[in-house]
């Protein structure tokens, strides 16, 4: 294997920002899944009684999620905080007159909040970018009050699967990241401290009329390689096309091209004590598939 770091999974963030940063104009046209997974994150939220002063949408993006939770929780103050400046831009002009969310242009593992300062945490298909789970889950646990929830989706092992498989075929560098296990996921809550972690995961499957649409979408809404084992040159064309010849082993019977995301769910409290980071050793997670 063609590799250049210890650990070729590693994410380059400086390659993440700058993916971001580009697609800040394109995403809304791509961000298909991410609006749908958004939706279903917003249902869960009817399920909880918590009516937050402050809210914190991390990994805004440009801001669809954000300005609905604007709407559903009105006397919050709706915070949206991406790592791509360009997108911070895109949510800060969302809501009304009266009414916009506030915008921050920073990273989820240095959040630039006092302790214990927000109620409600909502991250929508963030957290796939982040190298160091628990270190994250930890932040995240400092800036919520005692008792304030965590609620999130990312992705899990089986994300892009198709594309993945028929890369492995063409050569031997990284070209998805890594991304953690549903039980990976809770361990790293219970580790940060968080109490009662709920994670279940669906299988969203999309389809394209061919393989270029299914790259064009990714490169639309950032979804960039950034990892580090990645191929630092430009992808020949006669390694695209091995690509397309290998990913016609997943073509459907109507002549359609899938793209399997893994979704991984999962909502936890922050511990009722004040800066306790102590992980309940004996609360079981509870898993539903």
């Amino acid at each position: 294997m063609h590799t250049n770091s210890a650990n070729p999974y590693l994410l380059d963030k400086r390659k993440t920002r700058q993916g971001f940063e580009r697609a800040a104009d394109t995403y809304d046209a791509n961000a298909v899944l991410q609006r749908e997974v958004g939706n279903r994150l917003l249902e869960r939220l009817d399920f909880i009684k918590l009516q937050p002063e402050t809210l914190l949408d991390i990994g805004c993006g440009t801001g669809v999620l954000t300005e609905q939770l604007l709407k559903r929780y009105k006397k919050a103050r709706v915070i949206g905080l991406d790592l791509a400046y360009n997108m911070v831009q895109k949510t800060r002009q969302r809501g009304g007159w009266l009414r916009r969310p506030v915008g921050v242009c920073a990273d989820a593992s240095q959040l630039p909040f006092k302790a214990q300062s927000v109620d409600m945490l909502i991250s929508n298909l963030m957290l796939q970018w982040c190298n160091d789970l628990p270190a994250v889950f930890r932040e995240f646990v400092q800036v919520l009050k005692p008792q304030g929830l965590l609620m999130f989706a990312t992705f899990g092992p089986d994300t892009l699967k198709e594309l993945r498989t028929s890369w492995g075929q063409v050569d031997g560098f990284t070209h998805t990241s890594r991304f953690a296990d549903m039980h990976d996921v809770g361990d790293a809550l219970m580790q940060a401290g968080f109490r009662d972690p709920v994670v279940d995961m669906e299988v969203i499957t999309l389809t394209y009329p061919n393989v270029r649409d299914l790259l064009r979408d990714l490169k639309g809404i950032g979804a960039n390689n950034a990892t580090q084992g990645r191929n630092q040159g430009l992808t020949g064309k006669a390694h695209m096309r091995a690509f397309e010849q290998a990913y016609e082993q997943f073509r459907l019977a109507d002549g359609a091209y899938p793209a399997t995301y893994e979704v991984v769910y999962g909502h936890a409290w922050a511990p009722q004590i004040s800066g306790s980071h102590t992980p309940e050793k004996f609360i079981p997670i509870k898993l539903i598939r």
